[in-house]
């Protein structure tokens, strides 16, 4: 069960405890970057007006390793070979707090936070004054911006047992920092862990969930407990009964994963991540469904079911799908009007706004390119060559699907069309996350789209994920899915090549160039560059960068088309040389993409200059040359490294159905399978079959190798 997380983001006091596996790194030593991460987190949340109390531990492994490390300075090496006594943890303590709290204060300082400590005992909670005096202190320190530092003072406490104490007020850390947060009055207490939160088994086992939200009536029986923590007293299950008490008492809690440099503003964010306890969490709006991994294992098993359909069956699917499309017509622009006014009203950009809007033209467009993609020739089971191993065996390189795509895409409804109908068309299964602007729209078409899917295939087969909070869980399946394509921004495209282990097909910039030659045709150059930059300016494709010859500056041609590049709204900006010679503002960067009616020119002295300005600054997209020099535009072609080149035509030209593949979904810049505009081939990959008679290895003594290349006499499809 996911529950709603708004109401987190009203929380002032937070209570956010450091267990001892996330201060320290598995040899001991203390983890100084994570250390760095949270202080920098709790220094933003304290200049925001959030009152942060931080629970602490790690002294006890500090502790240890300074006595190890003198013990070892002052040891001789006949007392080293003799048996090593364990400090006692109280000792350990006792060296090693002054030494965390000195850390902490380093750490704060250098952030212009002034930090306090407070050590405190289970003996200490049994005077209701103390609890009392505490209370003032401390809200006194937070009235004053001090980060109030909690720790359980262990060198002194008189508990009997290691988990536990007989009175049944604190027994470590964790059960201290959920007593803190009642007694104080928190709004919310993060318990960080070494994991992501509480899975429903050991977080290494693949078929262990992540439990979003937890319930005792749903997950106490579905919960098996591992072994506890590697260093410190605690564990899950301390962190799991420290949550449950606390959150009895209406103070949430998070669990989540302390490694991560933001775990805690996510929280505050209310961002579905950790595991969240709260008294009334059965309340909150839910959403009830499979887990990342059952869509996508479901999806794998539709698409399977696909691939055994004849070419004729898949074909019918997409004309269906397009006649589906045009059938609902009416609704999908209705359910795309709702989207594009709140877009409007949120403040979105123009460039936004205009990827988002559909219109009735739009969908015709999108049914008719399903139809062209139907009516392409078959390219499952293609056989790419056929071999004569030796006589009686017989092997065939044949394309097949990739299986599994997961594709992660903003503010492009038409985008749900194109890179399902090329997923049908390939025989891959398909999980869809689009951005949140444009949710009523890919609802309704991928109802519309399944909906022409028939039972023999699965609905499963094209899968919508409606959370982003979704999203992080089906990156981890390496195993299952098998390609990752974000189309979007270049932060998006970013953070999902960091986040995941499966390959990663897509561009992060479309900085596109048009370089304009000396032996370039005037009209020929205005017509390009004024298409290019101004028929669809948030396109990845279109220009960005203008380059021209240093010839052609003082020319009345030059200074006209300047002059029109502002008549149809494009803001300049200029490099060093051209921002002196048109008095143009300079840019900050070459490499940067507008995305909007404006860019960047430059002078440049000739080709080669401009090869390299482009390799330099450009992002391996789509460049172009305008020149009439056929010996210039070859020089421009060979040595331009981007993923489309093109000779006296628009930047505009680079995209999938332009190509004549039907669609695409996206353009890459990857230069490992594929390249360019992305459609039916790029989502395919091979497999070898191989016939025999009998054949055995043998140490290649009984076999006579003929390789006979039998493709000319046996090509095509199998289907």
């Amino acid at each position: 069960m996911n529950a709603s997380r708004d109401f987190i983001r009203d929380s002032k006091r937070i209570i956010v405890k450091v267990g001892t596996a996330v201060v320290t790194r598995t040899d001991g030593r203390l983890a100084l970057g994570r250390l760095g991460w949270i202080c920098e987190q709790i220094k933003e949340l304290n200049d925001n007006g959030y009152e942060v109390i931080l629970v602490t531990s790690g002294a006890v492994a500090i502790g240890r390793q300074r006595l190890r490390y003198r013990k070892l300075i002052h040891s001789s090496f006949a007392d080293l070979q003799k048996p090593q006594e364990e400090y006692a943890g109280k000792c350990c303590a006792s060296v090693g707090q002054s030494g965390l709290m000195s850390l902490y204060d380093t750490l704060f300082g250098l952030l212009d936070i002034t930090p306090s400590q407070l050590l405190v005992t289970e003996n200490d909670f049994e005077n209701p004054k103390f609890t009392m005096q505490l209370c003032e202190t401390v809200n006194s320190l937070l009235s004053s911006r001090v980060v109030p530092i909690f720790n359980e003072n262990d060198a002194v406490s008189t508990r009997c047992a290691p988990y536990k104490d007989t009175s049944g007020i604190f027994w470590d850390n964790d059960s201290l920092a959920a007593l803190l947060a009642k007694e104080l009055k928190a709004d919310l207490l993060v318990l960080l862990s070494d994991v992501d939160g509480l899975y429903s088994g050991s977080p290494s086992d693949p078929d262990s969930k992540l439990i979003h939200t937890y319930t005792n009536e749903i997950n106490q029986g579905d919960i098996t407990f591992g072994e506890k923590s590697r260093v410190g007293r605690g564990g899950m299950i301390a962190k799991v009964n420290a949550a449950k008490m606390v959150s009895s008492e209406g103070v949430p809690v998070v669990i989540t994963n302390g490694f991560t440099n933001d775990s805690i503003l996510r929280v505050l964010q209310g961002e579905n991540i950790g595991t969240l306890f709260h008294q009334v969490a059965e309340s909150y709006p839910t959403t009830k469904g499979v887990s990342a991994r059952e869509m996508a294992i479901a999806t794998r098993e539709c698409s399977r079911k696909l691939q055994n359909l004849s070419s004729k069956d898949r074909r019918k699917i997409l004309l269906d799908v397009a006649d589906a499309l045009e059938a609902n017509e009416k609704i999908i622009l209705l359910e795309n009007e709702v989207d594009v006014s709140t877009a409007m009203n949120a403040g979105h950009t123009k460039a936004i706004v205009s990827r988002l809007t559909l219109k009735s033209e739009k969908i015709s467009s999108l049914a008719n390119s399903v139809r062209t993609l139907a009516d392409m020739d078959e390219p499952i089971g293609h056989i790419l060559k056929k071999t004569e191993i030796a006589e009686g065996l017989i092997s065939e390189h044949v394309s097949c699907p990739l299986g599994v795509l997961l594709i992660i895409f903003e503010s492009r409804p038409d985008a749900l069309v194109q890179i399902a109908s090329l997923a049908i068309r390939s025989g891959n299964g398909l999980l869809l996350k689009g951005g949140k602007e444009a949710m009523r729209s890919n609802a309704i078409l991928h109802k519309v789209i399944t909906g022409a899917i028939p039972d023999t295939v699965g609905k499963n087969l094209i899968g919508l994920v409606t959370s982003r909070d979704e999203i992080p869980d089906l990156l981890k399946l390496d195993d299952v899915i098998d390609l990752v394509i974000p189309r979007g921004s270049n932060k998006l495209v970013s953070s999902i090549t960091q986040s995941t282990k499966i390959h990663v097909l897509g561009h992060s910039d479309g900085i596109c160039h048009v370089y304009i030659d000396k032996s370039a045709n005037a009209a020929m150059s205005k017509c390009i560059v004024i298409d290019s930059k101004t028929d669809y300016p948030a396109a990845c494709n279109a220009m960005e960068t203008l380059l021209v010859h240093e010839s052609l500056v003082k020319t009345r041609e030059f200074r006209e088309l300047i002059l029109e590049l502002k008549n149809q709204g494009v803001i300049l900006y200029g490099g060093p040389r051209a921002s002196a010679e048109l008095n143009i503002p300079e840019t900050h960067s070459f490499h940067y993409e507008f995305n909007s009616l404006a860019c960047t020119i430059e002078i440049v002295n000739d080709v080669h200059a401009a090869i390299n300005h482009i390799n330099r600054y450009g992002s391996a997209h789509t460049d172009c040359i305008v020149t009439d020099d056929q010996k210039v535009a070859e020089i421009f072609l060979q040595n331009v490294d981007s993923a489309a080149v093109l000779h006296n035509a628009s930047t505009r030209f680079c995209d999938g159905a332009r190509f004549g593949l039907g669609a695409e979904v996206g353009i890459s810049t990857n230069r490992i399978h594929a390249r360019g505009p992305v459609g039916v081939e790029g989502l395919l990959t091979s497999r070898w079959l191989l016939r025999g008679s009998g054949q055995v290895v043998k140490g290649d003594k009984g076999v006579v190798y003929t390789h006979k290349n039998l493709s000319t006499l046996d090509q095509g499809s199998r289907k």
